[in-house]
């Protein structure tokens, strides 16, 4: 049977498509099919997908895959990319690694929405970072009340919220200042953004919790990824929960989330005495 993989990259980038053009080739060489995955349908007897590309790019990826085990391969061509397993410059090991299928998969948590509205019409929507409500100009604020497990917690005015799995803990919630969530613990963040209250501060759930948050005044948006949106008017009750789907990723090294933390974030260790011992 003919091995196969997807490759998705970066939309215009010069540099990106130059790289993807010599992994088609040397992927190919190898005797293994490789699909585009924007534009041929992918299914479970693709191995992997190959993103070239920053978080943006893998985050349409996990849409592409939602619902199947076809785990994703990361190659960072943005800023941060949290997301993905490698650099840029690590272009001969990712060929050695598909070619020689030497690598780990890691299944992460997603989170799912649904909007239901005062007329119970329902929309429904799904992340793997982040679920935001935000407002709608011209309002200034909305007014939330929010419960966990049925059983209320707060209102407030507010910007607007965030619910985050521990994959995007360090996406918006760490811009909103959640707390970061190493990817191994099952659970969902909190983050009311900009909040008018006094107890508004983030709140971190069991992975089988139901957040509900109902929009007392004015409308929002329900952005799932920042890539799909949801209308939530006034009175509509938005509820999340842990994702049915699990998106996975590969995994090539074995090093572990702090030390990826401090890279992406290149985060000082060593203090003006220098540094810790045991911390080299």
């Amino acid at each position: 049977m003919v091995r196969k993989i997807a490759l998705m990259n970066h939309a215009w980038r010069s540099d990106v498509q130059e790289s993807t053009e010599e992994f088609r080739k040397q992927i190919e060489a190898a005797g293994i099919q490789v699909l585009d995955a924007r534009t041929e349908p992918i299914d479970d007897s693709v191995e992997l997908i190959a993103v070239f590309g920053g978080d943006g790019t893998i985050l349409h990826a996990a849409q592409i895959v939602h619902g199947m085990q076809t785990p994703i391969l990361g190659i960072n061509y943005g800023h941060v990319g949290f997301l993905a397993e490698v650099e840029s410059d690590s272009f001969d090991e990712v060929v050695r690694v598909i070619k020689e299928h030497a690598w780990t998969v890691d299944s992460r948590m997603t989170i799912d929405v649904t909007v239901t509205t005062n007329a119970g019409k329902v929309s429904t929507g799904w992340a793997l970072n982040e679920i935001s409500i935000e407002k709608i100009p011209p309002a200034k604020m909305i007014e939330t009340g929010v419960a966990v497990d049925g059983r209320a917690v707060s209102t407030f005015k507010t910007d607007g919220l965030v619910f985050s799995t521990p994959t995007g803990s360090t996406a918006y919630n760490f811009s909103a200042g959640g707390p970061i969530v190493w990817p191994d613990v099952e659970a969902m963040t909190l983050v009311p953004i900009a909040a008018h209250a006094l107890f508004t501060r983030p709140m971190v759930v069991a992975p089988d919790s139901q957040i509900e948050v109902y929009l007392l005044s004015e409308q929002a948006q329900i952005s799932c990824d920042g890539r799909r949106v949801l209308k939530a008017p006034q009175g509509a009750q938005i509820l999340a929960t842990r994702g049915r789907e699990r998106v996975n990723l590969v995994r090539i090294n074995d090093a572990p989330f702090s030390e990826r933390l401090v890279a992406k974030f290149r985060l000082p260790v060593a203090g003006w005495r220098g540094t810790p011992e045991g911390l080299n």
